[in-house]
């Protein structure tokens, strides 16, 4: 997601520069700590280190579990017992547009693959976010959250019960707390059987549902979302997730398979999560000529024009038309209905995904108003973002369509959901800002709709990744245009200060301000980028594919993805993860000294943050020639906080630059470069 209002402290038009740490260098040359001394071997006692030294991270008990029951591996992969339980959806929605009310109907059964037998289901009620008297982060819309009508588990009905009823009698029935509902069968689902489950319910659809995630606007656009009883996640680490949706922090959902419905009124357009079932049963004759030639362009297509918008449908004899949409192995069903917007679509290429040789396709459509004019080139945005995605991640995306629908005064950012996403007009932004946004939550596609993450407890997984994944795509739309500050820059603002907030903290767990937005977008996306570039981009780009590999259509934890790194890169890299991602140091490499001594240059550089990376010097010499030098971050592991690069038989020198390649988030504070003056 990107925030209605993107605060001050983030930059989204991101762009990374390429990464490379294997420097040659010609010259002679001696690195030592200050004094110059050679580097002591021997354990060195905590009394004498200058700097703290970053301990070996925290694997929760909980993990080291499941790796002991063989489900995860502490080389990253999944175990050979990884399992993951599952669901099979059929869901109507109607919306009666004259009172904003949705009223749904569903009949689920859920698949217990796991070892344990449950007594309990536990399901989650988003809406009831705007259910007076329930718990949120901030200040909400109150349109009475999800009326319950029925609740009918293994064919029998069962009724509201309270907490004591559950203990003292173990009766069957549901409790709604917040938004969490706890269903309790008259039998548990034992391991390796299925349960059944029906719901009816209804809700008024808000303006700005769900902290802006969903809603309705201008009595012609309804963006549904977070809108049905959904089982949570039961995993092999936690078990189930039972952390209330506040407003803030996301969702963790598991995959399912999904028949959608949907019926409205015959002048509204229809498009969801899924295939697009019945399009000859929905589209008038002009219409379904239009989008069918669409799903076979290269170029945008006018499936429906502003001026079309009244006669798109089909026509109806009771005055209502019911769309029809299937979809496997997803995490959730979003949809919109329309009827004053443009549809433009086309197609875009996305590999060879079932390996026939043959390239394939997916559709791309995009659904604005006219008071959105930057909008007319939303849909080339996202033909590029998807393809590019494809390639980058070397997982094509596998769906049958990518929707943008604009959503001018339910979001000002962008929200992502399976195949579908609402964004605003961004008018004020401008074009560029535009794409970004398109990017962004289509790369939300891979993070977390296809690798499965806890958004609710680590936000930074999914937002991190998408941020850096947005700066790739931004790199390769635009050219030189952006460049690594402008992601360093949404971190650095507020590092090091009381407003910053650990990464791994849980998300909901942040201070009021901008703790959470730094701690999952910008730093991990620094972060990121620092890691290229202690690993080179090969390297980098290898783990990071794999990491894709290995956890596609699987729940992964920050754990399982810091393993498949280290089992790529064959590097311990705990100094790295403790200092990034489970404190709130900073990075201050600066250059102290530059000083001739005999026939020699020493130059002298101090770490005065407490993060330790490797440290690049380039050097410009008299007659113009360029050497480069470096300081392992082993000399920073031993507790120094200095060190002298030794040039032996060069004098003279023009520039010193630290970080040549400007693959690291520096602090502000950070001398960087050294000039001489005459």
């Amino acid at each position: 997601m990107m925030f209605k209002k993107p605060p001050f402290y983030f930059i989204y038009a991101l762009i990374l520069i390429t990464a490379c740490t294997s420097w040659s260098c010609s010259t002679s040359s001696r690195v030592a700590d200050e004094p110059a001394e050679a580097v002591e071997a021997a354990i060195i006692e905590f009394s004498e280190l200058d700097r703290p030294v970053p301990n070996p991270i925290e694997i929760p008990d909980a993990f080291r579990l499941a790796i002991e029951n063989e489900t995860r591996t502490s080389n990253g992969y999944p175990g050979p017992a990884y399992w993951q339980n599952t669901a099979h959806y059929t869901m109507h929605a109607e919306i009666d547009p004259s009172t904003h009310t949705l009223s749904g109907s569903s009949s689920v059964t859920y698949y217990n693959n796991s070892p344990d037998d449950l007594e309990v289901i536990i399901m989650e009620l988003a809406q009831n976010l705007h259910k007076a008297g329930t718990p949120k982060k901030d200040l909400t819309e109150i349109t009475g959250g999800t009326s319950l009508e029925k609740v009918i588990v293994n064919g029998s009905e069962v009724p509201e019960i309270s907490w004591p009823e559950w203990w003292t009698q173990r009766s069957s029935g549901y409790i709604v707390e917040g938004t969490r509902m706890y269903v309790f069968p008259d039998d548990p689902v034992i391991s390796s059987s299925s349960a059944d489950f029906e719901f009816e319910w209804s809700f008024t659809i808000p303006q700005d549902g769900a902290s802006g995630r969903m809603g309705r606007s201008r009595d012609n656009l309804y963006f549904i979302a977070y809108w049905y009883p959904q089982i949570n996640v039961y995993d092999d680490v936690y078990g189930w997730m039972s952390d209330d949706f506040l407003g803030n922090a996301e969702f963790y959902h598991p995959f399912a398979d999904y028949q959608l419905e949907i019926t409205m009124p015959q002048d509204w357009i229809v498009m969801a999560t899924g295939e697009f079932l019945n399009p000859g049963e929905t589209l008038a004759p002009e219409t379904l000529s239009r989008y069918l030639e669409a799903g076979n362009s290269d170029e945008p297509v006018t499936i429906v024009s502003f001026a079309d918008t009244s006669r798109a449908t089909a026509a109806s004899e009771n005055g209502t038309l019911t769309w029809k949409f299937s979809a496997e192995r997803i995490r959730d069903v979003a949809f919109s209905a329309t009827k004053a917007s443009q549809w433009d679509g086309a197609r875009t290429p996305v590999g060879d995904p079932d390996n026939d040789g043959v390239t394939d396709y997916t559709r791309i459509n995009s659904f604005y108003r006219e008071s959105a004019p930057l909008w007319t080139a939303q849909a080339s945005y996202a033909r590029h973002a998807i393809t590019f995605f494809s390639e980058y991640t070397d997982l094509e995306y596998p769906w049958y369509h990518m929707t943008s629908v604009e959503g001018a005064g339910i979001i000002g950012g962008g929200m992502e959901f399976p195949m579908m996403t609402v964004i605003g007009d961004y008018n004020s932004a401008g074009a560029t800002r535009l794409y970004g946004v398109t990017a962004h939550e289509l790369a939300h596609m891979w993070f977390p709709m296809i690798i499965n993450t806890n958004e609710r407890r680590y936000a930074w997984i999914d937002e991190g990744h998408t941020t850096f994944h947005t700066n790739e795509a931004n790199k390769d739309f635009f050219g030189d245009q952006f460049t690594h500050d402008d992601v360093f820059s949404g971190y650095l603002q507020i590092a090091g200060t009381d407003m910053e907030g650990e990464i791994m903290r849980w998300s909901d767990y942040h201070y009021p301000g901008p703790a959470y937005g730094v701690a999952s977008y910008p730093k991990p996306a620094s972060v990121l980028i620092a890691l290229r570039g202690v690993l080179g981009e090969e390297v980098f780009n290898e783990a990071h594919r794999e990491v894709v590999r290995r956890w596609n259509y699987r729940h992964a934890y920050p754990w399982d993805i810091m393993n498949t790194f280290e089992d790529v890169s064959g590097r311990d890299l705990s100094w790295f993860w403790r200092p990034w991602y489970y404190e709130t140091w900073t990075l201050n490499h600066t250059i102290s000294d530059v000083l001739e001594d005999g026939g020699n240059t020493i130059i002298r550089v101090q770490d005065l943050g407490n993060v330790p990376m490797p440290l690049t010097a380039e050097i410009t010499l008299r007659d113009g020639s360029v050497v480069r030098e470096s300081v392992e971050v082993e000399h920073w592991l031993h507790g120094h906080t200095s060190a002298a690069i030794t040039l032996e038989g060069i004098t003279g020198i023009q520039k010193v630059v630290i970080d040549p390649g400007n693959h690291f988030p520096y602090h502000y504070a950070s001398e960087l470069t050294w000039e001489r003056n005459s």
